[in-house]
């Protein structure tokens, strides 16, 4: 069974909470003035879903900077893009995950020696106006409404994205929150397959189209698209660092890298992770994406521009290749 490697330790603890709060001693880099070597090709990012639209920009901005080089983006859960890697061997340069875990569980160390935490976000109910009971809804009785009989709402599948089983989590630890041991399974029931999708992000046009009322997002994602979302209670949105005791009393096993095994994922802040595979096949090119992604005037800045908080400076796990040196601090484990 794949276990946590640092956050549950309390050391690791404090100094992710200082770097939430204030931001941790050394500052993370800007991009450089320096001129840039002349860079070509393509660089593949396999990414999650959640980060389709500051991604978007991210090229963009770095293709108006490096015009001989075209970013490749495709999405899915963060589960499935490392078993792109894993199983399916597809070439990749970049792999960014809406959980750093799926990084250490699935691809370090055979695939990659570094992972890179950088963003963080929270659990929200996004809507449409015309959702049932889109008036009455709000941060206290917003499972008493999605239980109401007609009432469709959807997650996406926590075998392939961190999303899917953050979602359960947060219905474990509203159980405890709400104190009703029930209302977990009360949700787990009512929220049937045909409301289920392989990345959280797919779920919008079935809100958009009215087959679902409700569906559970990221707040970074209900922002970009401009829909209406119910703010959840800190102790469930999985977003405050200072619930991480709390958070642990959740935990959903979902499908392991080998057939017929279950990994066991615990309850957790929200912590993003990106990395920089060993096969990368345009690895000058990906290096130097990276250093704009995790630059403080760079892709921070769209990240934050775009409702996500970052890790400031971000904290890396493993061992980071030279040319990213600088680029994050390393995370202190608690061994």
């Amino acid at each position: 069974m794949f276990k946590r490697r640092w956050l549950a330790g309390a050391v690791m603890l404090l100094f992710l909470s200082s770097c939430f709060l204030t931001g941790c001693g050394t500052k993370p880099q800007t991009q450089s003035s320096a001129p840039a070597k002349e860079l070509t090709g393509k660089v593949i990012i396999f990414h999650a879903g959640s980060l389709t639209e500051p991604l978007k920009k991210m090229a963009q901005e770095f293709e108006a900077k490096h015009p001989g080089v075209k970013i490749e983006l495709e999405a899915s859960g963060s589960r499935a893009a490392a078993k792109k890697v894993t199983e399916l061997h597809k070439p990749c340069d970049i792999l960014a995950s809406a959980d750093y875990e799926v990084i250490e569980e699935l691809l370090r160390p055979k695939y990659t020696d570094n992972n890179i935490l950088f963003a963080r976000n929270e659990l929200v109910i996004a809507y449409t106006p015309k959702s049932k009971y889109a008036n009455e809804i709000n941060s206290s009785n917003w499972y008493q409404i999605l239980l109401r009989p007609g009432v469709n709402y959807g997650r996406s599948d926590e075998n392939a994205d961190p999303c899917g089983y953050r979602t359960l989590m947060c219905w474990q630890l509203a159980s405890k929150f709400y104190n009703d041991p029930t209302l977990y399974d009360k949700l787990y029931k009512n929220c049937p397959p045909r409301n289920i999708r392989p990345k959280s992000v797919e779920l919008l046009a079935m809100l958009e189209s009215g087959a679902l009322d409700y569906a559970f997002e990221y707040k970074s994602v209900a922002e970009q698209h401009k829909l209406r979302y119910v703010a959840l209670p800190p102790q469930i949105n999985l977003g405050d660092i200072k619930y991480a005791d709390f958070y642990k009393q959740a935990a959903v096993q979902v499908k392991g890298s080998e057939p017929g095994k279950m990994v066991t994922y615990q309850g957790t802040p929200i912590v993003y992770g990106v990395t920089l595979l060993k096969e990368a096949p345009n690895k000058e090119a990906a290096v130097a994406f990276l250093k704009y992604m995790l630059a403080k005037d760079g892709g921070l800045k769209i990240l934050q521009e775009m409702g996500q908080p970052v890790l400031d400076p971000p904290l890396y796990l493993g061992t980071l290749p030279p040319e990213l040196a600088g680029v994050a601090q390393p995370a202190q484990l608690n061994k």
